[in-house]
C-alpha cells in the first residue's frame, strides 16, 4: 500500500506536467505555421489558374476564421484542443477527427508490428552477441546490426518490392504485389497481414539494428558488474544467471529505445509508406502542409506529441517494474 500511493501521485503529477508541455508544443506549431509562405485560401480557389476573385478570397477568410486576430484563432484552437473539437480541416472540409481516423488504425498497426519485429529480432540477437563476445557470432550479429542502421528502410522496401515481383514472376508466371487498399485485419486478417508486413519488416529492421546493439552494450556493462560474479562463483548456471539476473537489469535503456522508436513510426513513415502506397498519418501530415491545412497540421503535430508524452509515462512506470530498485515520490 506504501509503495502504491508514491505511484498514485507521480502518476497524478506527471498527468499534470503533460498540460505545458501540450501547450507549449500548441504555442509553437501555431505560431511556426503562420510564418510559411502560402495562403490556403489562394490555393483552393486558384486551381490550376492564377487569378483568384478578391469577394471569394475574402469571403474563403470568413469561413476559414482566417480574418479574426490571431490570438482569437489561437484561442479557438486552444479550446478545441481541451473539448476534443478539432474543427474541420481548411483544405477538404470534412471533420479532422474523421480524416484522422480513416489513418490512424493503419498507422497504428505499422507502428506496433514494426515494434513488434524490431523487438523479436533485437533482444535474442543483442543477447547472444554479448554473451559470445568477439567470436565469430558476435561479428555477425554486429555486421547485421551496422548494415541495418545503414540502409535506409524506404531502399529497402523497394528492394522487398523488386524481390516480391522478380520472384513470384520465376514461380507462377505472373507477377504479384501487396493490396494496395487497406483492409482492417477485423475484417480479414489473412488480407491485412499480406499487405502490411512488408512495410513492417522494412521498418522494423531499421529499428531492430538500433535496439541490437543497445542491448549488446547494455548486457556486456551489465555482466561485468559484481553481483554477476558472484553468482557464478557460486555455481549458478550461465543460463540462469542471463535470464534471472543480467538481461532485465539491462533492459532500461533498451526499453527508453524501443518506447521512442514506437513514438516516431506513430508521427508517420513519409518515404515508407510513400513506398508502399500507404494513406498513413504520414502522408496526411505531408498532404496538409503543402496545402496550408493549418487546422489539419496543427491537429497531427498535437496528436503527435500527445503520443510522446503518454510514451514516455509509461517507460518510467515500467522501469519501476524492470528495477525494483527504482522509486517514485
Amino acid at each position: 500500500m506504501g509503495r502504491e500511493e508514491p505511484m498514485y501521485k507521480y502518476i497524478v503529477k506527471r498527468i499534470l506536467l503533460m498540460l505545458p508541455t501540450l501547450l507549449g508544443a500548441a504555442c509553437l506549431i501555431f505560431f511556426l505555421l503562420r510564418l510559411i509562405p502560402g495562403d490556403v485560401c489562394e490555393l483552393r480557389l486558384a486551381g490550376d489558374g492564377q487569378y483568384v476573385d478578391p469577394d471569394a478570397l475574402v469571403a474563403c477568410y470568413a469561413d476559414l476564421g482566417l480574418d479574426k486576430p490571431v490570438i482569437v484563432q489561437f484561442a479557438s484552437f486552444i479550446g478545441g484542443f481541451f473539448t476534443f473539437d478539432l474543427g474541420k480541416s481548411m483544405w477538404t472540409g470534412q471533420a479532422i477527427e474523421t480524416e484522422i481516423g480513416l489513418r490512424f488504425q493503419l498507422s497504428m498497426q505499422v507502428a506496433i508490428m514494426a515494434t513488434v519485429v524490431s523487438v523479436l529480432i533485437a533482444l535474442p540477437l543483442g543477447t547472444i552477441s554479448a554473451i559470445k563476445q568477439d567470436t565469430w557470432i558476435d561479428y555477425v550479429v554486429r555486421t547485421f546490426s551496422i548494415a541495418g542502421i545503414a540502409i535506409p528502410s524506404f531502399w529497402l522496401g523497394i528492394m522487398i518490392i523488386l524481390g516480391l515481383l522478380i520472384s513470384t514472376q520465376a514461380w507462377f508466371g505472373t507477377p504479384w504485389m501487396p493490396p494496395i487498399e487497406y483492409v482492417s485485419p477485423f475484417e480479414d486478417l489473412g488480407a491485412n497481414m499480406v499487405q502490411l508486413i512488408w512495410p513492417a519488416l522494412a521498418t522494423g529492421y531499421r529499428y531492430a539494428a538500433v535496439a541490437t546493439r543497445m542491448t549488446r552494450s547494455s548486457l556486456l556493462e551489465v555482466l561485468r558488474e559484481d553481483y554477476v560474479r558472484t553468482a557464478r562463483a557460486k555455481g549458478l548456471l550461465e543460463k540462469v544467471i542471463i535470464n534471472r539476473h543480467a538481461l532485465k537489469n539491462a533492459m532500461l535503456p533498451v526499453v527508453t529505445i524501443i518506447a521512442i522508436e514506437f513514438a516516431f513510426l506513430m508521427g508517420g513513415l513519409v518515404v515508407t509508406e510513400q513506398v508502399f502506397n500507404l494513406n498513413g498519418l504520414g502522408k496526411l501530415f505531408v498532404e496538409s502542409v503543402q496545402n496550408n491545412d493549418y487546422s489539419m497540421t496543427q491537429a497531427l503535430v498535437m496528436l503527435v506529441a500527445f503520443i510522446f508524452v503518454v510514451t514516455n509515462l509509461t517507460v518510467d512506470i515500467f522501469y519501476a517494474w524492470l528495477d525494483p530498485r527504482i522509486r517514485y515520490s
